[in-house]
Order: C-alpha cells, then sequence, then structure tokens
C-alpha cells in the first residue's frame, strides 16, 4: 500500500470526508455505480487508516460554494488523515501516483482546507521508480571532497553575461576553489547567451582548469525547457565533459524530469522554485516531505531546500526537515544532496551544521563568495574557516588566524543580523 497522509479542514464529520477522499481517489465516487462491487472495493478501494482531531478554527481558511449552499458556519475542525492507496491501482506511473495522492482531493466542496504533507511507500515499490546516478557519493568523489561540506555560488549578475564573460567568470571561481557552480533559475536560453554556447565556453574553462589541477568543478547547467531540448543540452553537456544539468522541477514537471533522468548519466540538479505557491499556506497544496518524496521518485540527485536564516520565507525548522528528509532513505542508498542558498554566508554555516546535523550538504553563497571584500577567493577560504572553527567546537567571533572568516563577519554580520 501507499500511505498518504494529509491535513483537512472541514465542518462536515471527518468520518465522512476522509471516506469521501479515498472514495474519490480509488474505486468510488459519490454514489455507487453500476459494477462497483463489493469484490472490487475490496482489491481497489482505499482505506482510511485515522484520522485525528489537531486543530479547530471559527473561520474558514479558504471558501467554498458547496459550503456555503449549504449555510454550514462551522466550526471548522482541522484534522490528521491518513490514507492507503493500493499499489496495483498506479503500477508504475509517476504522474499517475501524484494524480491519485492529490488530484481532485483540494477542490471537494467539504473541505475548506486541505493539504498533502507526507507519503510513505514499501522500499520494493520506490525501488520501481529511477534512483539518482550521483546522489551523495557520487557528487562528492566527482568534486573530490568528502570532509566537508560542498562549497559553492551561483554565477551573478545571474542574467546579461555573454558566454565568453560567463566563462571568465566561471574561470575565476575555479581558480579561487570553488567546488559547484550553477546557472541561476532565471538563466535559460537567452538570444545573448545560448545555453549551448554557454555550455562550450564554460566547458572548455573547466576541462582547462581540470588538466591543471586535477580537480574538475561541478557546473550545473540550466538546461529547463521542453523535453526534447533538455535531451539535447544534456547530451551536449555529457559531450563536453560535463557532469550535472540543473532543472526547475515545477516548470518541467515530474514526467519530464523522470524522462531527462532515463536519458542520461548526468547529475540532475533540481530547482524547486515556485514551490512556494505550493506550500506556502498552511491549509493547502503540498508539504515538503510529499513534495520531496515525488520528484526523488524522478531520480533527481540534488534538491534545493533553501537556507538558515536566508533571504526567504522559510523557517530554519521547515529548511531542517527538508534537508534532513533529503539525507533519509526512501530505500537503499537513495539519499539525495541537499542545497542550502538564499542569502548564505560563513555566519550561517555553524547552525546549518548543528540543525542538519551532517556535512553531506552543498552550502551555495551568491553575495557570501561574490561580495566578499577579498574577493571570490577569499569568500571560499571564510566558508572553509567557518566549517573549521565549528569542527573545533569554536565560535566565530574574533577568529584568530582567520582574517578571511573576519572580514566576512565584518562585511555581512549587521546585514544578516
Amino acid at each position: 500500500m501507499i500511505r498518504a497522509t494529509y491535513l483537512v479542514e472541514t465542518p462536515c464529520p471527518i468520518a465522512d470526508v476522509a471516506a469521501m477522499m479515498a472514495g474519490e481517489q480509488s474505486a468510488g465516487t459519490f454514489i455507487r455505480v453500476e459494477g462497483e462491487t463489493d469484490e472490487l472495493r475490496a482489491r481497489f478501494g482505499a482505506i482510511v487508516v485515522s484520522s485525528e482531531q489537531v486543530g479547530e478554527l471559527a473561520a474558514p481558511s479558504l471558501r467554498s460554494a458547496w459550503v456555503e449552499r449549504k449555510k454550514l458556519n462551522g466550526p471548522y475542525g482541522v484534522h490528521r488523515v491518513i490514507i492507503d492507496y493500493p499499489e496495483d491501482n498506479i503500477g508504475v506511473n509517476l504522474p499517475n501516483l501524484a494524480a491519485v495522492l492529490a488530484g481532485n482531493l483540494f477542490d471537494l466542496g467539504e473541505v475548506t482546507g486541505l493539504k498533502l504533507i507526507d507519503v510513505a511507500l514499501r522500499p520494493d515499490y520506490r525501488n520501481r521508480y529511477e534512483r539518482p546516478k550521483f546522489g551523495i557519493a557520487g557528487t562528492r568523489g566527482s568534486i573530490g571532497v568528502t570532509d566537508r561540506p560542498i562549497f559553492g555560488t551561483i554565477i551573478k549578475p545571474n542574467i546579461g553575461l555573454d558566454p565568453d564573460q560567463i566563462a571568465e567568470l566561471v574561470r575565476r571561481l575555479a581558480e579561487a576553489g570553488a567546488d559547484f557552480v550553477k546557472d541561476d533559475e532565471i538563466a535559460g536560453t537567452h538570444p545573448h547567451a545560448p545555453v549551448d554556447a554557454r555550455i562550450r565556453a564554460v566547458m572548455q574553462v573547466v576541462r582547462r582548469h581540470r588538466d591543471q589541477t586535477g580537480k574538475l568543478m561541478m557546473v550545473a547547467f540550466n538546461i529547463t525547457d521542453e523535453t526534447d531540448a533538455m535531451r539535447r543540452h544534456a547530451d551536449l553537456i555529457e559531450a563536453e565533459g560535463g557532469s550535472c544539468a540543473m532543472v526547475s522541477l515545477n516548470w518541467c514537471g515530474l514526467s519530464a524530469v523522470q524522462t531527462l533522468r532515463k536519458h542520461t548519466p548526468l547529475a540532475i540538479h533540481g530547482h524547486r522554485n515556485g514551490f512556494g505557491g505550493m506550500s506556502r499556506h498552511p491549509s493547502l497544496g503540498l508539504g515538503v516531505r510529499a513534495y520531496q518524496t515525488l520528484y526523488r521518485l524522478a531520480g533527481i540527485d540534488h534538491m534545493h531546500v533553501h537556507g538558515m536564516g536566508g533571504k526567504f520565507a522559510d523557517l530554519d525548522d521547515d529548511v531542517t526537515e527538508s534537508a534532513r528528509h533529503c539525507l533519509t532513505p526512501l530505500s537503499d542508498q537513495d539519499e539525495v544532496m541537499p542545497v542550502l542558498s538564499s542569502g548564505q554566508w560563513a555566519g550561517t554555516l555553524p547552525k546549518t551544521l548543528d540543525q542538519i546535523g551532517s556535512d553531506d550538504f552543498m552550502f551555495l553563497c551568491g553575495g557570501g563568495i561574490m561580495a566578499h571584500p577579498g574577493g571570490p577567493a577569499a569568500g571560499l577560504t571564510s566558508l572553509r574557516q567557518a566549517h573549521e572553527a565549528t569542527r573545533r567546537g569554536l565560535p566565530l567571533r574574533n577568529p584568530a588566524n582567520m582574517p578571511e572568516l573576519a572580514q566576512a563577519l565584518e562585511a555581512f554580520g549587521a546585514l544578516h543580523g
């Protein structure tokens, strides 16, 4: 069985609503129909495992024409509902799995709020879907970093540079010691910087740096596009000696990401931009665990989770939950690498390490590296110094013999206090 956990807000008896949810998403509808035998329902019907009230509201979170027609004025109970769905209802079909778990549930008239917060799968069922090609171990092995987080940055300015200018910036970052560099999510295939030209120009620099130093910096080229174009650009990255492609997950969708995974051996760097539209309302959409489970089934290797004390709306606990979920296997060795970004710098690294409880993450700093008073190399050094100080149990204040970290604290401390 596939187990889904929901938060459901309704003025109606929760037993009735939960049964309706299970029927709507399996072998039933609002009324029993011809051919809907007891045997059919027993094999293909979803099962309500439990429902528990966890809150109550005086006013609805969302309007419902059905509730208003029935003149139901509350109170509006908030319930945790767990439903099991038969695997045979889906087979191996990722978009259909998502449709079964959510589908029309958000539109049910009886609910004034509904959020899919978690999905649990049997390991055997999970293994019928795509798995990461690199994951954590493969990413670390490719970059050659084993004893600390992977430090990197985003190409800034994120738009407006031509391919040669981008390549020159990547050269500087490679020489500065960056492990990883990525395109911004809005960097597509622009007239002034087509993605194929960017790939060729940047990989020439990356290969030269590898030949000189033995270090292959990982670059995540944003190839978000329609599916055939993504496959072509992935092929070009591979042909040029690259190792990673970035995809804006929500705008490509589950099936396109799954198709890309089947096509390419590259690491897929999953960017979740737009996820806030699905998740920020507490009574609507997808919780991070459910969301990440679905895209992990598509075979991604890295997942953006935002950052601690960053520039976005996420609470630190939200970021922690996202990162720890990435590091928790759904079956065997299928963990994905969490990617922390958004306003990160040396000063946010200690809490990140403490909250996640692991070095297995990417720590991407735009301004924290690019705007460091000593330049990008000093910005990267400040991250390594912050990691070393934290590992030794030392506070970051007044770091002895760590001038780059001291500069970062002076430059960014007031901005991020």
